[in-house]
């Protein structure tokens, strides 16, 4: 089988008939306002990915800048409890004689 050459989607005059058919959708009043926010959309996108590129570079420096040393000395230990006496009868038994 011998096929042929590829069909073009978007010709010259498949441009022409874009350009049409938008025209008559959107209106010319529309299209700046269109463009507008495309272009501003455009804008905002390229600006998040700097910042997001900005961002991951530098964010390990300013994390580690950003936090204190550890303390360099550890908290004193609570005291323990003191002992309760035990006292012990003649009968051999432990515990508070009554």
């Amino acid at each position: 089988m011998h096929f042929g050459p590829p069909a073009e989607i978007f010709g010259v005059d498949g441009i022409i008939i874009l350009v049409v058919v938008v025209l008559v959708l959107f209106g010319s009043t529309q299209i700046p306002k269109l463009a507008r926010s495309l272009g501003s959309a455009q804008k905002e996108f390229k600006k998040g990915l700097d910042e997001g590129a900005s961002d991951d570079g530098g964010d390990t420096k300013a994390v580690a800048q950003a936090t204190p040393p550890a303390a360099v000395n550890p908290p004193a230990p609570a005291p323990a409890p003191a002992p309760t006496p035990v006292e012990s009868s003649s009968d051999g038994s432990t515990g508070p004689s009554a």
